[in-house]
C-alpha cells in the first residue's frame, strides 16, 4: 500500500465526520495541487508520513472515531506524558509508516490553575493535541476531491485550509518551531506561493476580506515582523529549506526574494 492509498483509507474511515474535520499540515500542502486554481509545477510535493486532522473544540462529533479507525485497520498508539495522552493511528508497515493524529486549537492560557498543561482534548474516542493558532486553519476551508487514482472506492471530498490561512499560520508559529521544522515550513510557504502564483490577486483578496479582520492586531504585528525577519535576508533556515527537495535545485536568494515579494503583495 502506498501513501496515497493509506490516506484514502483514512479518509474513508473518517467519512461520517467529513464536513467537521480539516486536513492540515503537509497533506494539505500536497492536496493543494488538486484545487482548480493551482498552477502546474514540474516537481513533486514534499512527502510526509503523518496526516494531521484538525477540528474545533466545540465541534459536535457524534459517534466514535477511534472505533472507525480500528475497524479500518489502524492501530492506536498513545504518545506523550499528558493526560489524556495524544493518540496516533498508524497502518504500520502496511502503510509504509503512515499515521494520523488529531489536533484542536489552544485558545487562552496554556496551563491550568494547578499547573497542569492544557495540552490535550478527548473527544469522540480520540485525543487531540492542542496547538496555538490552529483556529486560523479551521475557518473558511477549501474543498478538494480525491478520485479513484488514490485508491478510493469512490470520489471523496475533504476540507483543507485555504492557502492564505495556511501561510499565515506557518508564519505565526515560526518562532515556536525547531530548526528542521522551521526550514520545512519555509519550503511549504515557498511552494504554496509558487503553486498559486497566477492567483496572487485572489490570495490578496482572501487576506483582505477573510483573514485580516479576524486577527488580533498583535498577531498582525507578529506576522509582519516574522515576514521581514525570515525573508528580509538569506539566513540559515532559508538555506536549510533550499536543501530539502531531492528533485530540484533551489537557490536560497531566489527563494527568499520570491517569497518576500509575493508575501508583500498578498499581505498588503
Amino acid at each position: 500500500m502506498n501513501d496515497r492509498e493509506a490516506f484514502a483509507r483514512l479518509l474513508e474511515a473518517l467519512e461520517p465526520w467529513g464536513d467537521k474535520l480539516v486536513f492540515v499540515g503537509g497533506w494539505a500542502h500536497r492536496l493543494y495541487r488538486m484545487h482548480p486554481m493551482a498552477g502546474a509545477v514540474a516537481y513533486q510535493p514534499l512527502a510526509t508520513l503523518d496526516a494531521d486532522v484538525a477540528f474545533a473544540e466545540r465541534e459536535h462529533l457524534e459517534g466514535n472515531i477511534r472505533v472507525r479507525l480500528l475497524e479500518a485497520g489502524f492501530q492506536q498508539v498513545l504518545t506523550g506524558t499528558h493526560q489524556p495522552p495524544v493518540s496516533q493511528y498508524t497502518l504500520g508497515e502496511e502503510g509504509n509508516g503512515f499515521y494520523a493524529e488529531f489536533l484542536t486549537p489552544l485558545v487562552g492560557r496554556e496551563v491550568a490553575g494547578d499547573g497542569t498543561p492544557i495540552a490535550t482534548l478527548e473527544k469522540a474516542g480520540i485525543t487531540a493535541q492542542r496547538l496555538r493558532y490552529l483556529e486560523l486553519l479551521l475557518r473558511s476551508p477549501w474543498t478538494v476531491t480525491l478520485d479513484a487514482d488514490w485508491g478510493a472506492a469512490a470520489a471523496q471530498d475533504l476540507c483543507i485550509p485555504n492557502p492564505v490561512r495556511f501561510i499565515v499560520q506557518k508564519l505565526l508559529i515560526h518562532d515556536r518551531r525547531s530548526g528542521d521544522k522551521k526550514a520545512q515550513d519555509l519550503l511549504y510557504i515557498h511552494d504554496t506561493l509558487e503553486l498559486f502564483a497566477a492567483e496572487l490577486d485572489t490570495l490578496a483578496a482572501l487576506w483582505r476580506d477573510d483573514v485580516r479582520g479576524a486577527l488580533h492586531e498583535n498577531w498582525i504585528k507578529d506576522l509582519c515582523r516574522v515576514k521581514d525577519t525570515v525573508f528580509g535576508a538569506v539566513n540559515d533556515s532559508i538555506r536549510d529549506a533550499a536543501k530539502i527537495p531531492q528533485d530540484r535545485e533551489l537557490d536560497p536568494e531566489r527563494m527568499r526574494a520570491m517569497c518576500f515579494a509575493a508575501l508583500g503583495e498578498m499581505l498588503e
